[in-house]
């Protein structure tokens, strides 16, 4: 286990222990479970909704899930499947040799930019890919 710095594991120790007498009340107790589902549920659909477009989409249901860990078993073990898979992807695509790296990002960046076009497209109604080929056209 990583040894934590004395400010975090305060603080992480003063959460827990606030959380405990929360729970030591049924009132609090359901109260939590009540606010952990509420905005576990919006930071998660926030993410879903960000997903198409680039930016923190995927980071945010994961936050989401960081929330809904706080309360719920499944959530706990969802997170770790997740935290698990992003961490043996990081390390594999890491020991790839550079042109395999390049040819990953070059995926990546194509990909995001299909979704990118289709969001702008459908969402919008701006069609980027026939305006550059019109303006390609007509100068």
């Amino acid at each position: 286990m990583v040894e934590q710095e004395p400010g975090k594991r305060g603080l992480r120790q003063r959460v827990q222990t606030a959380l405990e007498i929360i729970r030591a009340n049924p009132t609090g107790r359901i109260a939590l479970k009540i606010v952990v589902a509420v905005a576990g549920a919006v930071v998660v659909l926030v993410g879903l909704a960000l997903i198409p477009l680039p930016g923190p989409g995927w980071l945010l249901v994961i936050a989401g899930l960081g929330v809904w860990a706080v309360e719920y078993h499944w959530a706990r073990r969802l997170l770790t499947f997740t935290r698990r898979n992003v961490q043996a992807w990081t390390r594999w695509a890491t020991a790839q040799s550079w042109p395999v790296r390049l040819l990953l990002g070059a995926v990546g960046l194509v990909f995001v930019s299909v979704v990118v076009w289709l969001s702008l497209k459908y969402s919008l109604g701006i069609d980027l890919v026939a305006d550059v080929l019109h303006y390609l056209a007509t100068h």
